[in-house]
């Protein structure tokens, strides 16, 4: 037979995950989630530039020879303007390209007259190559014998590949975009869910207080059981929706992701992963080829899933027996307004540290705020896709658990003297002295 608690905590657990809205969230989310994922991989597998063709008015004579033609770019001459506007008329091209006599010297006015809405990758081939042919042509001005093949000797094209250090010699290849990506959309996740389920608390409590039912339920149930019910049975809905998130994401990653790219891309990635591969070799984007090793690695999904459970479980308590004190001390929604600053500006707060973190996962205050029991769950997600060492996640968990039975323990003396006050909001000064009775 079930315990006080136990039949609390499947009241509030059953009432929820049998919702509609329960269900429409938890498959909606993953969704949006690999749609982040694969997004990206698809746009480098399928994508294909819509080739333009480019008019060019040249007033010097000398740019347009050495203008040449890209993948996505076909530059063609043409002897004015007024052709080049006859010919947009006909939609045979897409844009003009009008080339001033004073192209080489400062402040030239150089101007692209397009029949469409210019995309950035036109006009960076555009003015790259024309800073290119400029620069070129000054250079040459100076008379010296073999410019060409000096610039092409000093010409340099640097990639920079980072490895995760291993004291066995076994580095690993790591992204840092993508791991701040990945940073970023775990700590979102978990400012979503502390605040979502928190508030979830606090309405439910001041519902059954403005409806009398806590008066009928605290006569057989003792008022710390019912808070500890009523939190435990709403963050177990929020447990069930992580762990039906995680199936679902590993389950993309293991089965859809490798039918997504080709085998030529597949092959890459495995050299990357035996850290085989040279960058001249690699068809596709470094970056990307980092993203696909890092989004296809199974354990390593579940192993951030699995931190993120346990962060899930020890910020939702923390945070949910705040939302129980102040649910409990108020008769409803509007009262509860100003009282919840005290609970929505450290979550702000990890979420602002939580992009610092991301950004310089190795600072002091990275380090600092990730073991503030109040900010740790979101900065420390945000870290660990950089690669943290063990020794500071199980402290940051353990500061994090100590911190929410302090928490729960203070907040049920202030339930068990809130849930029986009706008709003023109460202060904080008024809660603290509530903590003090015996």
């Amino acid at each position: 037979m079930l315990s006080k608690t136990g039949l609390i905590i499947r009241r509030e657990y059953l009432e929820r995950v049998t919702k509609k809205s329960f269900l429409i969230t938890t498959l909606l989310m993953p969704v949006v989630m690999l749609a982040l994922m694969f997004t990206p991989v698809l746009i480098n597998e399928f994508s294909e530039s819509e080739q333009r063709t480019i008019l060019i008015v040249d007033a010097t004579g000398e740019v347009e020879p050495e203008m040449h033609s890209v993948p996505s770019i076909t530059f063609l001459p043409i002897a004015d303007e007024a052709e080049g506007r006859r010919i947009l008329d006909t939609e045979s091209a897409q844009g003009v390209l009008l080339i001033p006599d004073n192209i080489f010297e400062n402040g030239a006015n150089v101007q692209l007259i397009s029949s469409e809405p210019a995309s950035i990758n036109v006009e960076s081939a555009i003015t790259s190559q024309l800073n290119s042919i400029i620069e070129h042509k000054r250079m040459a001005q100076y008379g010296i014998e073999g410019l060409d093949s000096i610039m092409a000797a000093v010409e340099s094209d640097v990639t920079l590949r980072t490895l995760e250090y291993n004291p066995e010699g076994d580095d690993k290849e790591s992204s840092t975009l993508v791991a701040y990506a990945l940073g970023m959309v775990l700590t979102m996740l978990l400012y979503m869910c502390l605040l979502l389920y928190g508030q979830m608390v606090m309405t439910s409590i001041i519902e059954e207080k403005t409806n009398r039912v806590l008066e009928i339920v605290v006569s057989s149930v003792k008022p710390r059981q019912l808070m500890i019910g009523k939190i435990c049975g709403i963050g177990l809905v929020a447990v069930t929706q992580l762990l039906i998130w995680t199936v679902l994401i590993a389950g993309a990653s293991s089965l859809i992701l490798p039918n997504l790219i080709s085998p030529e891309t597949a092959a890459q990635v495995e050299a990357l992963n035996a850290n085989a591969l040279a960058t001249s070799d690699a068809t596709a984007n470094i970056g990307m080829l980092q993203a696909i090793s890092m989004l296809g690695n199974v354990g390593y999904i579940l192993q951030l899933f699995a931190l993120l459970l346990l962060f899930l479980v020890g910020g939702f308590m923390l945070y949910a027996a705040v939302y129980a004190a102040i649910g409990s001390a108020v008769d409803n929604i509007q009262d509860a307004g100003q009282l919840q600053t005290v609970v929505i500006v450290p979550i702000i707060c990890g979420i602002i540290f939580g992009v610092q973190a991301a950004s310089d996962p190795s600072s002091t205050m990275s380090f600092w705020t990730s073991l503030i029991p109040f900010t740790s769950p979101m900065v420390m997600m945000a870290r660990i896709p950089f690669g943290v060492p063990a020794w500071e996640i199980a402290l940051s968990l353990v500061v994090l658990y100590l911190s929410f039975f302090a928490m729960v323990w203070l907040a049920a003396k202030i339930y068990r003297v809130g849930i029986f006050m009706y008709g003023k909001k109460p202060s904080l000064k008024e809660m603290i002295r509530w903590i003090r009775y015996n």
